[in-house]
């Protein structure tokens, strides 16, 4: 008996290899500012070969994933989001590093630095992380919906609003997680400040970015 399979899971095509490869690009070209922020010697040794890596071992995960697929086939559509999660990790955390090294660097601007003297205080970092986290959000939209989840269908009011609620408590839990544990969470193991902005970000966008793979998938591209 013919298994009743989705031929998108069994069928990768030239272009998901490509669009693997891209985001395999980004992927790497967004890790250089954040190394940079982590740690400026290792930065220093391995700027040159880490967008290679990503070039190369992104469409080759793709290729494993596929072979895989052929018995489990949830597992290429997983390997796509799981592309474009951390493509968007990073996009979030490189934008973040981003914007704190040049504010500080430029305008004299410490990520602790109060914007808004309200709700206890918002800080700059706050104020980053929105930014990186609307362009990261933005990003994982367009990725997933036209090459993870291949929703062509013709966009409608609803999809919109599904996609801007979810949007906004990603948004939410993202940035409020973030900012409490780079603000009210003491650095652990010697870490710098640099270091732990981003430690807040990573916990902030995995949380945001599990929330994010549930409205997608059950809401927003269900077929």
């Amino acid at each position: 008996m013919e298994k009743n399979i989705p031929s998108e899971n069994i069928n990768p095509t030239k272009k998901d290899y490509y669009l693997g490869t891209v985001a395999g690009f980004f992927i790497g070209l967004l890790v250089l500012p954040i190394l940079r922020a982590a740690n400026y010697e290792l930065y220093n040794q391995l700027a040159f070969v880490i967008i290679p890596v990503f070039v190369i071992g992104t469409p080759l995960g793709l290729v494993i994933a596929s072979w895989i697929s052929q018995k489990i086939s949830i597992v290429w559509q997983i390997s796509k989001f799981g592309i474009i999660g951390v493509l968007n990790t990073f996009v979030d955390l490189g934008i973040l590093a981003f914007l704190s090294y040049i504010f500080k660097q430029y305008f004299l601007l410490d990520s602790k630095d109060i914007l808004f003297n309200v709700v206890g205080g918002i800080t700059f970092y706050s104020f980053y992380k929105s930014i990186s986290f609307i362009l990261a959000n933005i990003n994982s939209y367009v990725w997933n919906k036209y090459w993870t989840f291949k929703a062509f269908e013709k966009k409608s009011r609803a999809e919109y609003l599904q996609f801007f609620t979810i949007s906004v408590i990603a948004y939410l839990i993202n940035v409020i997680i973030a900012s409490y544990v780079f603000k009210d969470i003491q650095p652990i193991g010697g870490l710098k400040v640099e270091q732990w902005e981003l430690i807040g970000g990573a916990i902030g966008s995995l949380a945001g970015l599990t929330w994010n793979f549930i409205g997608y998938k059950f809401i927003v591209f269900k077929k």
